[in-house]
């Protein structure tokens, strides 16, 4: 893979760069200290991977991501973890902390690879091929076939969701009512604007709130009547929400 790095720190730069050259299937082509120089130099140079600094005089990182070409892979270098929500907004591979550890380095490469082997297949998982009992979620460029069994709730935050499974959380760029319509499966009731939640999962409840073992969820006013109908039936509907 074809990569550049962009930093302002000149010891961040070359140190990062001998970490990579340790790495046959990268090649570094060009280093920047700040995001301007590297928007000239990508009109005219295609690259496969953007390994770039946040916090940086004139343009950050984060606002150089948004102006380039989103085919591009960035992955995120910093100081800083308080960014790492934004980063996954942007659609970036991965968010890596300074000082950089090779292991940490190599799983981002990892996750960079895999991405453009899917980007390189002749079809990635949509729609049209989900089964009855699963969906594939794009989470950190990667697409994870997930089953509708092992998600026990999700969180809506503004443009992107939170999955909630037996296993992992993943993070991905949909909002919380296209993924509701991906679901295929009677098991899971929108209970307010932020959560979708598996029923199967619930371990209680009361007139407020649902649990998910120690998660307790509001339910949301307008949400009650169609929750408590469908969850306990209508003989409970009129004594719980009353």
């Amino acid at each position: 893979m074809i990569c550049i790095i962009i930093d302002d720190e000149p010891i961040a730069r070359a140190g990062l760069k001998l970490l990579i050259e340790e790495i046959s299937t990268l090649e570094v082509v060009a280093k920047f200290a700040n995001a301007h120089a590297a928007i000239d130099f990508l009109i005219n140079n295609k690259v496969d991977l953007i390994f770039v600094d946040i916090e940086m005089p004139g343009l950050s990182g984060l606002e150089f991501v948004e102006k380039i070409n989103h085919n591009t892979l960035t992955i995120f270098t910093t100081a800083y973890s308080q960014y790492a929500i934004k980063s996954y907004e942007l659609q970036a591979i991965d968010y890596l902390l300074k000082p950089i550890h090779k292991e940490r380095l190599l799983q981002a490469i990892e996750k960079a690879q895999t991405y453009l082997n899917y980007q390189n297949s002749a079809t990635l998982p949509t729609a049209e091929n989900e089964g009855e009992n699963y969906i594939f979620i794009k989470s950190e460029r990667k697409f994870f076939k997930v089953l509708h069994s092992d998600i026990h709730y999700i969180e809506g935050l503004k443009d992107y969701c939170i999955v909630h499974t037996s296993q992992q959380k993943l993070i991905t760029a949909m909002n919380l009512k296209s993924i509701s319509q991906k679901m295929k499966s009677n098991d899971f009731i929108r209970v307010s604007k932020s959560y979708v939640i598996n029923m199967q999962h619930i371990t209680s409840f009361d007139k407020h709130n649902v649990y998910m073992n120690t998660k307790e969820i509001p339910i949301g006013d307008i949400y009650k009547k169609p929750f408590f109908k469908k969850y306990t039936g209508s003989f409970l509907n009129d004594g719980l929400t009353s």
